[in-house]
């Protein structure tokens, strides 16, 4: 048998948490001698820590705890509520990490301001282009959100390209628009590239057209989408001061597209807008 300090090491736990563990019915020692009040644990007792420590860390409190091991909870099913716990943690973790990205963003933009000025835009006209497309819906239009929802969308649409014998002729660019209700949150995300294709033919992919626009705003991004809305702050300002009125979200044109090294990214943002 081992002693309490000897069973804390080999199961990894404090023995200030055995001796709770203890006075509460969870974990008993398997043995108490009487004139020292020591307690002493056998090896097969770790099987029982094990699964205490593992719905612990489920969130369940000690009193459920008891109930699940005294119950003989098997292998099978404490190995699946492990795994849904598992999945719950990543998702906590993947939205914590895209959140302090788009905080840090923000400080940078903050960092940054005024160092892109309303001269950098250029008003144009923008031609009618055809476009291989594909879609999906994102829950805001806030970068965090569109992000990993876009980033899928263009490998797999060179795939399917590629399957269907159809070249890009020109770049990636992307577009938006609401999704349901006039004012919910969520946007259509259109991720494309342009091509010349007969948009008739059957595929897995959509082939559209979108229409000349005949005035836009327009600003070089230079570096990840992450940090664009230093940018639309400029193109914003410009808007603002030359009396013009934006029209709906602003299009993306991928001039050069670097999905390993977004900082090097070059894109140009074009709003469309009109007099007010």
């Amino acid at each position: 048998m081992f002693t309490i300090g000897d069973f804390a090491r080999v199961g990894r736990v404090s023995v200030r948490m055995l001796r709770h563990y203890d006075s509460i019915g969870l974990l008993r020692p398997a043995a108490v001698d009487p004139h020292t009040g020591y307690r002493f644990y056998r090896a097969e007792q770790l099987r029982r820590l094990n699964r205490v420590i593992a719905l612990k860390e489920l969130g369940l409190t000690l009193g459920q705890v008891r109930v699940i091991v005294d119950d003989a909870v098997d292998v099978a099913e404490l190995r699946g509520m492990l795994r849904l716990r598992r999945s719950e943690l990543a998702a906590r973790l993947a939205a914590d990490t895209a959140r302090l990205a788009g905080i840090e963003a923000r400080l940078r933009m903050i960092e940054t301001e005024g160092r892109m000025t309303a001269q950098d835009v250029v008003l144009k006209e923008l031609p009618a282009l055809r476009v291989a497309e594909l879609t999906a819906v994102a829950r805001s239009y806030q970068t965090t959100d569109i992000s990993p929802v876009i980033r899928p969308l263009y490998p797999e649409l060179f795939r399917r390209l590629g399957d269907a014998h159809v070249a890009p002729s020109g770049p990636t660019l992307a577009w938006y628009e609401p999704a349901g209700e006039p004012d919910g949150e969520a946007v259509v995300v259109h991720a494309g590239v342009t091509v010349a294709a007969d948009p008739a033919a059957a595929r897995e992919f959509a082939v559209v057209d979108l229409p000349a626009v005949p005035a836009a705003a327009t600003i070089i991004h230079h570096g990840p989408m992450d940090e664009v809305e230093r940018s639309m702050q400029a193109l914003a300002a410009w808007i603002e001061e030359h009396g013009w009125r934006a029209e709906g979200f602003a299009r993306e044109l991928y001039l050069d597209y670097c999905a390993d090294d977004p900082a090097q990214g070059v894109t140009e943002l074009q709003l469309a807008v009109t007099r007010r």
